[in-house]
């Protein structure tokens, strides 16, 4: 799977992005909002066993209800159907089940009551749902009574035991079980993407650079080719997890991508999701440790995380790389990013994957280490995505180079670098934007004011909406004309 470097405000201040925007879309700094992160703390007790911990406080208000919800998706859905796949093996029916849970808390709480173990609760009401599935196939398929599937289930769920023991993170052992061999590579990340991030089918293909209606029909023909093959969705022996490693890293890459890149709607930044992407890649590296791959981007990610706190200003507008407060950024991990690089011999035969996340490690070190702005080694990191271009022919990373270019040579020879880069990335607002600033500094001012208002049409985050309007604006433009 090709993939492009993390992160990019490529969006306006041409040049002032520290890499090319948004990996298959990569890691960075397009800011978002997706549904839930990795890991929380859904309880596993069922609600008949949970007693009055999981009692729900009679009535709740609307607002009460959302917020709870809104909580629970966040933190509870990865873990609801981690532990639903762990105990069933069916992908297909855990996913549903807990949409469906979730769907009748939305029904139930407004009345009943919030739960005080809202997990708990979903919990319970998805294996419901799961073991009503099994019932009915088993019924269906072998014609016994009921009475006799309900005992047969029943045993089978008390003698499952766990055969990924061997890994001890649970979110961990989920992403190794979906990105099985048999299926293919884009389909793994996929399915990885929505059973353990939460993430929407929209989400997905954004980070993938696809047409929603073309993934949707991929993942959905994907979940039944995993029902119906009898494909064991496992962790795989301890031999064997080398083999998952290059499609699990690409998996924490998206999920670090997904918390920075913009999505429909008013959150600009899932700082979360960056945190739980570097947790999963730690816990990854504990347990197969010295991988290169795993060493490479965990620098990159660290480098890109430190800025997290400069990003925003405090009324929750884009702070462009050049202009952020560099005493904010977190001087510790950019330590720790640039003390892994050290450990990564250029010279020494890795995976393209592996080497694709050096070098953008090196660019992200590039900007982290450099003393101001003004400092900044352009003509360093235009040499490194000259490499990355080289070795992936992603036209993301064109993009990220053509801004190097234009700092350290100049505006034409950034312009020259975006052609055709409309047609490679028809949906990417950030091709017309950043060809907006360039066209800036060259005097165009009615050419770039154009091409903000066709950025305008494409970007669906508000928070760079407004950053948008207000470049637009600057040029005494409307986004109307």
């Amino acid at each position: 799977m090709t993939q492009d470097p993390p992160h990019a405000e490529l969006d306006a201040d041409a040049g002032a992005g520290d890499g090319p925007g948004a990996g298959p879309e990569p890691a960075g700094a397009d800011v978002d909002a997706a549904p839930p992160r990795a890991a929380g703390p859904a309880g596993d007790a069922p609600a008949a066993e949970a007693g009055a911990a999981e009692r729900p406080a009679p009535g709740a208000s609307a607002p009460e209800v959302a917020s709870a919800i809104a909580e629970a998706w966040t933190t509870s859905w990865s873990r609801l159907v981690a532990l639903l796949i762990g105990q069933y093996a069916r992908p297909d029916l855990a996913e549903d089940a807990v949409a469906d849970a979730f769907e009748q808390a939305a029904r139930h709480w407004p009345t009943a009551g919030v739960p005080r173990n809202p997990g708990a609760w979903l919990l319970t009401t998805a294996r419901r749902r799961v073991l009503d599935r099994l019932r009915t196939e088993q019924v269906h398929r072998r014609k016994e009574p009921l009475m006799v599937v309900d005992d047969e289930m029943r045993a089978l769920a008390a003698a499952a035991v766990d055969p990924g023991a061997h890994v001890a993170d649970e979110q961990l052992r989920l992403v190794f079980a979906c990105c099985h061999p048999a299926i293919a590579p884009d389909d793994r990340v996929a399915l990885t993407l929505r059973f353990v991030v939460g993430l929407s089918t929209a989400e997905i293909a954004r980070l993938l650079l696809v047409q929603e209606t073309a993934l949707a029909a991929r993942m959905t023909r994907a979940k039944k080719r995993l029902a119906a093959s009898g494909i064991p969705f496992a962790v795989p022996a301890p031999e064997r997890l080398d083999d998952r490693l290059d499609v699990v890293a690409t998996v924490a890459y998206l999920l670090f991508t997904a918390g920075y890149q913009p999505a429909p709607g008013e959150r600009p930044l899932r700082v979360d999701l960056g945190d739980e992407a570097i947790r999963l890649l730690r816990s990854l590296d504990t347990l197969l440790p010295d991988r290169a791959v795993v060493r490479a981007l965990l620098a990159l990610l660290l480098l890109q995380h430190s800025r997290r706190d400069a990003r925003l200003d405090r009324d929750g507008a884009i702070v462009l790389l050049a202009d952020q407060d560099r005493s904010r950024w977190h001087a510790d991990e950019i330590a720790e990013g640039v003390a892994l690089l050290t450990t990564l011999e250029p010279d020494v035969p890795t995976s393209r994957l592996a080497e694709d996340y050096r070098v953008q490690a090196l660019v992200a070190a590039e900007h982290a280490t450099a003393a101001s702005a003004d400092a900044t080694r352009w003509d360093v990191i235009a040499a490194h995505y000259a490499h990355l271009e080289a070795l992936s022919g992603s036209p993301v990373v064109r993009l990220a180079r053509a801004v190097a270019v234009a700092e350290a040579q100049g505006a034409d020879a950034g312009l020259a670098l975006l052609e055709g880069l409309d047609d490679a990335l028809p949906r990417h607002h950030r091709v017309p934007a950043v060809r907006a600033e360039l066209l800036v500094r060259v005097g165009r001012t009615a050419d770039a004011a154009s091409q903000y208002r066709r950025a305008l049409d494409l970007v669906t985050n508000a928070t760079e909406r407004t950053h948008l309007e207000a470049r637009l604006a600057a040029l005494g433009g409307s986004p109307t004309e």
